[in-house]
């Protein structure tokens, strides 16, 4: 079925009978060309992009709960492409663009807002330094403009501007930032995958991988052994215990990430903020909740729930950007599984396991990466070569000293 106004009215006007399930509650088969793991944005990224772009059949998308359920239902719904290094802002690019096609791309309303993304500036050092990322930005052609205190002011006047320890002194404005539904846009390519013939198996955990001869076979699971001749891992928080099951132990720690909703208030945040004295960003919802996050949980965890200290800090750096904010009432938070490098920067790699091919390692970074995160992946899988933009995302780059510290976000909280 093809999503369509006319559509829309057809059903309407005939009780809604018409809808169909989005995509096919597939059994699993005895074996596929390739099976991935994982049925998060990343993982039916990639099984759509394999078979759309790149010719791929007999394709699985092996999900342990249901689809939406993970990260890509648990985040803030940034979309961004403002990174610094070479290795970062050509992917986080590709990335934006596939965004703003995406809807058109899927027949589905992700709900793609460019509504612009403001990371505040609240020193000289700060204003060099954004100034220098800005450049980088556009040399890698992407947008950005630098603002003084003037012009944030007339955008958001509401800031606590004259704060005696940071007042604003300015922002670094990228307009093609944005929102997304987030869990849309897992419903979104689960729907374009199953149309492509794509079989999503949800309830279907792994519980090993059988290798023989330095090669992979195929993926035990809860729902029996399915055979395969390439495996792509897209597990995100879980990834270490993932890829234990191979005996690899990856440069990666899992961390709580939690988010947050206010209640419904009216339109007064226009945009994305990002503070710059603390880690705090903020957007509203079309509902009117202002969604908002900060820092990780600063130990080791695979847990889907945080703790109150984060939750203080969070509100505390809100308050004292927004002070209107203490007067808000917090409806509701939840925390995802962050799969933090070490150098705060993801990998999209082969392992030396032949047939066997990891994407992980997001931090931060996860959601906004969903289609090129897809696209890059499946480019891996199908041709043995890394995309053109994600060739700096190696396994092996701490062996051989090519790190891609971008701002140092890591998971130690001493890089924070």
């Amino acid at each position: 079925m093809r999503y369509s106004a006319f559509g829309l009215i057809k059903e309407a006007l005939s009780g809604h009978k018409g809808w169909r399930p989005q995509w096919r509650d597939a059994a699993p088969q005895a074996a596929y060309d390739y099976v991935i793991i994982g049925g998060g944005g990343h993982g039916l990224a990639t099984a759509y992009y394999l078979a759309k772009e790149f010719g791929g059949a007999r394709i699985a998308v092996l999900e342990k709960g249901w689809i939406g359920g993970g990260n890509v239902g648990r985040n803030t719904t940034i979309i961004r492409s403002n990174y610094l290094l070479d290795g970062n802002e050509p992917f986080y690019e590709f990335s934006l663009k596939l965004w703003e096609n995406l809807e058109q791309d899927l027949n589905y309303n992700a709900m793609v807002s460019q509504r612009g993304i403001l990371n505040l500036i609240h020193s000289d050092a700060q204003r060099d330094a954004a100034r220098r990322r800005g450049n980088a930005m556009i040399l890698n052609g992407s947008d950005a403009e630098l603002l003084d205190a003037d012009g944030v002011r007339a955008m958001y006047p509401f800031l606590n501007f004259d704060d005696a320890r940071f007042p604003i002194k300015g922002g670094l404005l990228h307009r093609r930032g944005g929102t997304v539904r987030h869990d849309a846009v897992a419903w979104g390519y689960a729907r374009g995958a199953d149309l492509r013939g794509v079989d999503i198996i949800q309830n279907c955990e792994v519980t090993g991988l059988r290798i023989e001869s330095g090669k992979v076979l195929g993926v035990e699971t809860s729902r029996g052994y399915i055979g395969a001749g390439k495996v792509g891992v897209s597990v995100a928080g879980n990834s270490s215990r993932l890829m234990a099951l191979a005996d690899m132990r990856l440069p990666i720690e899992s961390h709580v990430l939690q988010a947050f909703v206010s209640e419904g208030l009216k339109p007064f945040i226009p945009g994305v903020i990002t503070y710059g004295a603390g880690h705090f960003y903020c957007s509203q919802s079309d509902k009117g909740g202002l969604v908002f996050g900060g820092d990780i949980d600063m130990y080791n965890s695979y847990a889907q729930r945080g703790n109150l200290p984060v939750v203080e800090d969070v509100v505390e750096s809100g308050i004292s950007l927004i002070p209107a904010l203490g007067r808000a009432r917090l409806l509701r938070s939840w925390g995802g599984i962050m799969d933090m490098s070490m150098d705060g920067s993801p990998f999209i790699d082969k392992t030396h396991i032949e047939g066997l091919y990891f994407n992980g390692g997001w931090c931060y970074g996860g959601f906004k990466a969903t289609p090129a995160a897809g696209y890059c992946f499946a480019h891996l899988l199908k041709t043995d070569r890394p995309h053109e933009t994600a060739t700096a995302y190696r396994l092996d780059r701490f062996m051989s000293g090519h790190m891609i510290d971008e701002k140092g976000q890591g998971a130690q909280p001493n890089l924070h």
